[in-house]
């Protein structure tokens, strides 16, 4: 679930870093779900929706406040199970953000490989 304020400008980004890993990916809170680009660099997680007029997103983590990541199941109306094609990352203040992707394993472990 995508909770807190973690949103942020293009400016506020490292949009020089290199990318290690990027995709199309569907960020999903309750009901509400967005679709945009899921991009991983050496110090930070970024979702860019491709519309941001929803209100969800963008956002970008820290790789170093990623506590957690792991397969979660994506939801049709936030309750009927739909596919295991997602992930959850967990922050160290305790917010969790989920989102829809293809190979999500391959996410999980590139992501755990800074995760402690």
């Amino acid at each position: 679930m995508l909770q807190g304020n973690n949103k942020v400008t293009a400016k506020e980004c490292d949009m020089s870093a290199p990318v290690l890993k990027s995709a199309n990916a569907t960020a999903q809170l309750g009901v509400a779900r967005a679709d945009g680009e899921l991009v991983l660099t050496d110090n930070e997680l970024r979702f860019s929706p491709f519309n941001e007029k929803f209100g969800l997103g963008p956002y970008a983590f820290s790789r170093s406040a990623i506590v957690e990541v792991q397969t979660t199941t994506a939801k049709a109306g936030g309750i009927v199970p739909l596919s295991s094609e997602a992930i959850k990352i967990t922050l160290t203040n305790g917010q969790a953000y989920e989102f829809i992707l293809a190979n999500p394993q391959q996410w999980l472990d590139t992501l755990r490989g800074s995760v402690a």
